[in-house]
């Protein structure tokens, strides 16, 4: 049996046994959410990989300014070892001021390589332009690149992005709405209402009818305590509970790209046959010499001559009775030799024919 059938038909003979989650493993508190940081800054320090270009010439006097240095007019300063930079980083749900953040510093000019370089003081800002955090620091890379005196360079990964570890200090909170009103909400991951009503039972059943309610298919509201230190400890109890989720939808994903084939546990087939051959097609291209006749005046010359062969593989058919899973369908398949394209091809068919009882997502 080939080794890409074989893992197939272990995806598929493996199904899935009803399982309880706990609540925080399949939906996330409304509200309590990272918040995306932004800042525009300079690094500094650079090994004559940095660049000159006109903000970046302008940031750099902006920062001599800050300092109380002003250069002489017309004076254009030489930054090969300074690089504009944009600085990103995520802060945490109730992340507190002083506290340390990783960070991302990406150039935006034309420097060649951020390695060894030093992020100077830069104010990383939110969606509101508040300044949240603090950013400096000294950068790691894991690019690299050089470059010959004939011109020749190379290049591993990318050299003109770095990380800082703890590189930016927390000088502002965000609020949050985690201690208004008077009930939390659960956002399901994957929203499904049969998911949703089942959370709501079992915290009903825990804690008492009508303490929590299913608003949709994604959001469940609970009533909860108003006073902070309760509701943490209320939401550490619920967040525990135990419910069994509801069967996802019956779906193929197919990645034509890689060959990867994962077929859901209550995918079904509908009543069908199937043929499925292999056709292939040589063509040869010779050489002929033309030879013309003695004294005829004319020239030699190179004729192709092309031959087309067409081979056309057996097709075997399969026919399959209501309620057949495509366990039983890779299985025939399997017994044909196919390759995963065929296998791609017949699932493609068999949807069209209205025969899969699921959903085909080709990606």
């Amino acid at each position: 049996m080939k080794s890409w059938l074989k893992l197939f038909l272990i995806a598929v003979l493996i199904a899935p046994v009803a399982q309880a989650a706990r609540i925080k493993d399949v939906s996330e508190v409304a509200g309590v959410r990272s918040n995306q940081l932004v800042g525009y800054g300079l690094v500094v320090g650079l090994a004559g990989t940095g660049e000159s270009t006109p903000f970046t010439d302008q940031s750099f006097n902006a920062m001599l300014k800050n300092f109380g240095i002003q250069l002489p007019p017309g004076t254009k300063p030489k930054t090969k070892n300074v690089a504009a930079v944009a600085v990103s980083a995520e802060l945490p749900a109730f992340s507190k001021q002083g506290q340390k953040i990783d960070i991302t510093v990406s150039s935006i000019g034309s420097a060649k390589s951020l390695r060894g370089g030093t992020l100077v003081q830069t104010f990383m800002k939110g969606l509101d332009g508040k300044v949240y955090a603090v950013a400096q620091g000294n950068l790691i890379v894991g690019g690299f690149s050089a470059e010959g005196a004939d011109g020749s360079s190379i290049v591993g990964n990318t050299p003109t992005v770095g990380r800082i570890t703890n590189g930016a200090t927390v000088e502002q909170e965000v609020p949050s709405p985690f201690g208004r009103g008077d009930h939390i909400t659960f956002n399901l991951f994957e929203s499904d209402f049969t998911t949703a009503q089942r959370m709501a039972d079992s915290i009903n059943s825990f804690l008492g009818p009508n303490t929590a309610s299913a608003m949709d298919s994604t959001s469940v509201r609970v009533r909860a305590p108003r006073d902070l230190s309760q509701r943490v400890a209320f939401l550490s109890t619920v967040e525990n509970l135990e419910f069994v989720p509801a069967d996802a939808a019956a779906k193929i994903i197919v990645n034509s790209r890689t060959g990867t084939i994962v077929v859901g546990q209550n995918v079904r087939l509908r009543p069908a046959a199937i043929t499925h051959g292999g056709m292939t097609v040589t063509i040869n291209e010779n050489l002929q010499v033309s030879q013309p006749g003695a004294f005829s005046g004319g020239e030699t010359v190179v004729v192709p001559d092309s031959g087309v062969e067409v081979t056309e593989e057996d097709g075997r058919m399969f026919h399959f009775k209501p309620g057949v899973t495509l366990d039983d369908l890779v299985r025939a398949v399997n017994g044909v030799g196919a390759a995963p394209s065929d296998l791609m091809a017949i699932l493609q068919a068999l949807k069209q024919a209205g025969a899969i009882d699921g959903q085909l997502i080709v990606i």
